[in-house]
């Protein structure tokens, strides 16, 4: 008897299911150890810093990408969705443990040209304030995969009911991305370049499988 489990619980998609839990769940313990002056001392230790801040630690890197801001819960919710929708099913495409290691090197790609733009854009005074936190930049990663292996998906913007195609939402995304960075608004503070740097190493990434052969399920083209 073929005993298979099926529906959100679908073993083929395990490692998107478990950064999606691992994301709640450091997300409910920063909010639960949240101080009177709305700072979380797990924030300030996984988040990232700028590299020539005090704070700084080479883990953060990789830990920052699993924080999320705990003065709402947009945030979060809207990563992890995007997250479980795309990323399950370029989990079920490539397995596990290929997925995992795109999502860890999209994310910390991410934070590295955060560093990047830091050190050409921040005022010393903000060197030990700085702070990044969220899995968007792996998101943007996920985001870029899907656009890539399936670019003829027809994909729907909430409140937008004309279907795009993958490929050109995509674009889309990565032009706006570009555009609010290099616009540099007063009070926005999303780490736009981060975002485009989680692309930008997923893109060099899926070239490299490509070219080694390691890319497939191209049953959108």
């Amino acid at each position: 008897m073929n005993n298979q489990r099926i529906g959100f619980f679908n073993t083929n998609f395990s490692v998107t299911l478990n950064i999606v839990i691992i994301n709640a769940l450091i997300w409910l313990a920063c909010y639960i150890t949240k101080r009177p002056d709305g700072g979380s001392t797990i924030m300030e230790y996984l988040g990232l810093h700028y590299f020539q801040s005090e704070g700084f630690k080479i883990h953060q890197l990789i830990t920052y990408m699993f924080l999320h801001d705990v003065h709402g819960i947009e945030h979060i919710f809207f990563n992890m969705f995007a997250v479980y929708m795309f990323g399950r099913t370029i989990e079920t495409i490539w397995g596990g443990k290929q997925y995992l290691f795109f999502y860890l090197i999209t994310g910390i790609g991410a934070g590295l040209v955060q560093e990047v733009v830091w050190y050409f854009t921040l005022n010393p005074m903000y060197y030990d304030i700085a702070l990044t936190v969220g899995a968007s930049g792996a998101v943007f990663g996920i985001l870029l995969a899907f656009g890539m292996m399936f670019p003829n998906a027809p994909l729907y913007i909430i409140f937008f009911p004309i279907p795009i195609k993958a490929k050109y939402m995509v674009i889309g995304y990565g032009l706006i991305e570009l555009f609010l960075g290099v616009s540099n608004r007063s009070g926005d503070n999303v780490a736009h370049f981060a975002h485009l740097g989680g692309m930008l190493f997923g893109i060099i990434l899926i070239l490299y499988w490509k070219k080694k052969g390691k890319l497939y399920g191209q049953r959108y083209r």
